[in-house]
């Protein structure tokens, strides 16, 4: 018999979680986004953040080419955030620059725990960047500049 092995279980896993989140979701669609725990991500990229000095371009340019899908912009304070998915469990979202930002990405990785990763993070070297913050029911993120200064988000329960 041939042993499986852990990443083929968590797929399966992260599958089924998935299907059975969808069944009890109502069905109805919401402006906010909707966060799903899935311990088989942990690890994972499951966002990633374009920050774009002309988001309505960036957002065109990406359902052309790149055949993401777009869900409906969230109003933030700085402008709309264009959220979009380019599979069942990932995606992310385009915002406009900060004034001295340059353009460009960062990638947030799905953890069991934001502010414990956070927290660990920090003690093996990382610079804190944004503390954690709940955004959502059972959702929340923060930021670690790396060592060599690689931006990392963290997002997780």
């Amino acid at each position: 018999m041939k042993k499986q092995s852990g990443r083929s279980a968590a797929k399966r896993s992260t599958k089924r979680t998935t299907k059975r989140a969808t069944k009890r979701s109502s069905g109805k669609s919401s402006s906010r986004p909707r966060h799903v725990h899935t311990p088989g991500l942990n690890g994972w990229i499951t966002h990633t953040e374009l920050a774009s000095s002309n988001p309505e371009a960036t957002k065109a340019w990406c359902a052309k080419v790149l055949g993401w899908t777009f869900k409906p912009s969230v109003p933030m304070p700085d402008g709309d955030y264009h959220l979009f998915a380019y599979s069942d469990k990932g995606g992310g979202g385009i915002r406009a620059t900060k004034p001295s930002e340059t353009p460009g990405s960062t990638f947030t990785v799905h953890v069991a725990d934001a502010r414990a990763s956070f927290e660990k993070a920090l003690r093996e070297g990382a610079e804190a960047v944004l503390a954690p913050v709940r955004v959502m029911e059972g959702v929340t993120i923060a930021v670690v500049r790396a060592p060599g200064g690689v931006p990392v988000g963290l997002s997780g329960p």
